[in-house]
């Protein structure tokens, strides 16, 4: 998951050493440089490099390489020390809840409703930030007209297909115009070390609400704090006015 701490909040759990084998110093440092040249470079060798981190990832548990730029600028980390994978052919996203019908959604199923595109800035709560980043996709609000939102619903869970990470919106937050479900960045499909091949993009808040292998949507009669927010992060993470940042809002 992209960073998305700062130093007053409470530190990510500790990996478990003992689940993988951990990657040597000279790996990192190649790794390291081979980010910095994905930040010179074109998308094609941007998205080499990103599958190259992408896999050393899948075997480090000192959380060394949420240290290494990847393409574009960004940078990677989970808790679980992996970046999960799913192929576009098997693809779900279900929508559950307080819903007129449960929705069992395919990649193709999101492509096939209208697509929107927009260029916004991602910013990290722990400082950096991403200039005009191109995003495409599927407006949030419009997979939760397909689903039809009970009288009851005021918020929204969001759940990552490995299981590991939770979200949450309000239903006023989900339906901005500015919130998509995206399935391409930087001109091309979200890779997996960027949360593909299906993640959330939430433009006017930090980056840790912009949920990565977006998996689950989740209508609920009240707002349920997720993963990062159970960690002592707020749950309204607007860019310069949360989390005590002030950096200015993105555009």
């Amino acid at each position: 998951m992209t960073v998305d701490q700062t130093s007053a909040a409470p530190a990510a759990p500790e990996p478990d050493l003992a689940r993988s084998t951990p990657i040597g110093r000279r790996v990192v440092l190649t790794l390291v440089g081979l980010g910095a040249l994905g930040i010179a470079t074109g998308a094609a060798i941007q998205d080499s490099i990103d599958g190259v981190i992408g896999a050393v990832a899948n075997r480090d548990p000192t959380g060394l390489t949420g240290l290494i730029p990847g393409s574009g600028g960004f940078r990677y980390y989970s808790v679980t020390g992996t970046v999960p994978a799913v192929a576009t052919a098997d693809y779900r996203l279900s929508v559950t809840g307080l819903t007129d019908r449960e929705l069992d959604l395919t990649y193709a199923d999101l492509q096939a409703l209208p697509q929107v595109g927009l260029t916004r800035d991602f910013q990290c709560v722990t400082g950096w930030r991403v200039l005009d980043v191109p995003w495409k996709g599927v407006r949030l609000s419009d997979v939760l007209d397909a689903a039809g939102v009970q009288a009851a619903a005021i918020a929204l869970r969001l759940f990552s297909f490995d299981g590991t990470y939770t979200e949450s919106l309000t239903l006023e937050q989900a339906r901005r115009e500015d919130v998509i479900v995206a399935t391409e960045m930087l001109g091309a499909p979200v890779t997996p070390a960027h949360g593909g091949p299906v993640r959330l993009f939430v433009a006017p808040m930090y980056g840790y609400k912009s949920l990565k292998w977006l998996g689950g949507i989740e209508l609920t009669s009240t707002v349920v704090p997720g993963y990062w927010e159970q960690l002592g992060y707020d749950v309204d993470a607007w860019v310069g006015g949360s989390n005590g940042r002030e950096d200015t809002p993105t555009s």
